[in-house]
């Protein structure tokens, strides 16, 4: 992103409709311009700056590079908003159309508000989030990758599956099958709330936070818990699973670990039936 845009060619108060009104053009300042219905307003663009825009037409931004956008809204019918972009900032954002955000390389959103998130960012690497809401999130994050996100609030399913090298700090997470097939993940100071969380995950690590919903933490490799707490809904947690964890409070049962210790002031119980893969290999601390 260039540091000034001084020199760029101001459109003010305006609206366009129709297919590709600003194709193939650089170095603009849009300002309290309005895309109606029509696709591609904005398509193999380079170096934009849109403030106070509304967009309401498909496929608004797609194959430009270095583009930032404030104080706009992606109206419901923008959907696939954004893809295929190398470097995109949004600040104070509000995104109401589905299937935004795909095969982008260097996202920055600062407060951001997604409402219709369903299959949105997808495939994007180098991701930037700060302070951001998004409802509806089925399948975000899939195979996204360096990822660092702080308070974000997911209310969604399946969010982050094969997603690698992310780091999530102060956020709340209600989302059902959580980090599945995902690696190298680190979630600090959250809640983490959804069934079946991190199954099938590489190098998930869990510190200062708080796990709810049933049979979390399943089939993981490598699974690290530091000074966390877990919901009496999660139950049947850490089967086949090496793990090394650290957990304050109860834990309602643990099922059949493959390897590795376990801490926790009390377990209700602990399940090695007779498919355990590794009965004995974990070691087990408790004061019950």
């Amino acid at each position: 992103m260039k540091n000034s845009n001084e020199n760029y060619r101001t459109i003010k108060d305006i609206s366009f409709e129709g297919e590709r009104p600003l194709f193939h053009t650089g170095e603009l300042s849009l300002d309290n311009v309005t895309f109606l219905t029509g696709e591609s307003a904005l398509k193999h663009c380079h170096d934009i700056v849109a403030a106070n825009c509304n967009f309401y037409g498909r496929y608004p931004i797609w194959h430009n590079e270095n583009v930032k956008v404030e104080k706009s809204v992606f109206h419901d019918d923008a959907r696939a908003a954004m893809w295929y972009v190398r470097n995109l900032s949004l600040c104070d954002v509000r995104i109401d159309a589905p299937k935004t955000l795909r095969e982008i390389d260097g996202v920055t959103l600062r407060n951001v508000i997604v409402t219709n998130g369903p299959e949105t960012l997808w495939k994007c690497r180098n991701v930037d989030l700060h302070d951001v809401k998004a409802d509806g999130a089925e399948y975000i994050f899939m195979n996204c990758s360096d990822i660092r996100i702080d308070n974000l609030v997911l209310h969604g399913k399946y969010s982050f599956q094969y997603a690698r090298n992310i780091e999530i700090n102060n956020s709340q997470l209600f989302t059902k099958d959580a980090f599945w097939h995902a690696e190298n993940i680190t979630v600090r100071n959250s809640l983490v709330s959804g069934e079946y969380l991190g199954w099938h995950s590489h190098n998930l690590r869990l510190i200062n936070c708080h796990i709810s919903g049933t049979q979390p933490l399943c089939y993981c490799h490598n699974l690290i818990l530091e000074n966390c707490t877990m919901d009496a809904d999660a139950d049947l947690a850490f089967e086949y699973s090496t793990v090394n964890a650290t957990i304050n409070g109860a834990v309602t049962s643990i099922k059949n670990p493959a390897g590795g210790y376990i801490k926790a002031d009390t377990i209700e119980e602990i399940i090695l039936d007779e498919y355990c893969l590794n009965p004995g290999k974990t070691e087990i601390v408790h004061n019950n």
